[in-house]
């Protein structure tokens, strides 16, 4: 009997974290087109909100960190402040809490968008300052590349 619990516990965590994947993966089928629908925009957020369901029940706190941080980009993407900062403080408050150092530039750079969005332009320009700083830490050459670009992104949101 104890044996098919922790068969059954298996595979629901393998389901778990599948399924959290891809729905992070999806979430991003749609974030660069420059004219969406207002069902475009709701098939971004509902993958993106079951992948933060689906990670809560099977990921670690990095996991977590990123889960928020998407959903952030997301509704500064959709020009939501409110919901931006509230998912991208959630993701910074994680990534400091676990010391997780190299998602830590992510979540500076999604407060620094939700700031931007907010119109928060003074603040924006500081977590925008604490990515950079964090970018030297990454070691890989192309996420250090891809990194700049998300913070080029944030930074051109902030008023001038």
């Amino acid at each position: 009997m104890s044996q098919d619990k922790d068969k059954h516990a298996t595979r629901e965590g393998e389901f778990q974290r599948e399924a959290a994947v891809a729905c992070f993966n999806k979430a991003w089928d749609l974030p660069d087109e420059k004219s969406r629908s207002q069902e475009e925009d709701m098939q971004m957020l509902v993958p993106t909100h079951a992948s933060r369901f689906h990670w809560g029940n099977a990921g670690k706190r990095d996991n977590w960190a990123m889960r928020d941080w998407q959903i952030s980009r997301i509704y500064a993407d959709l020009k939501q402040p409110t919901l931006a900062s509230l998912f991208a403080q959630s993701a910074l408050d994680t990534c400091e809490e676990n010391n997780l150092g190299e998602i830590l530039l992510s979540a500076y750079e999604g407060m620094a968008r939700a700031c931007a969005v907010a119109e928060d332009s003074e603040k924006a320009r500081q977590y925008v300052d604490k990515a950079r700083q964090q970018l030297g830490s990454v070691k890989e050459e192309e996420d250090r590349k891809i990194y700049a670009q998300q913070i080029d992104e944030a930074e051109a949101l902030i008023s001038k």
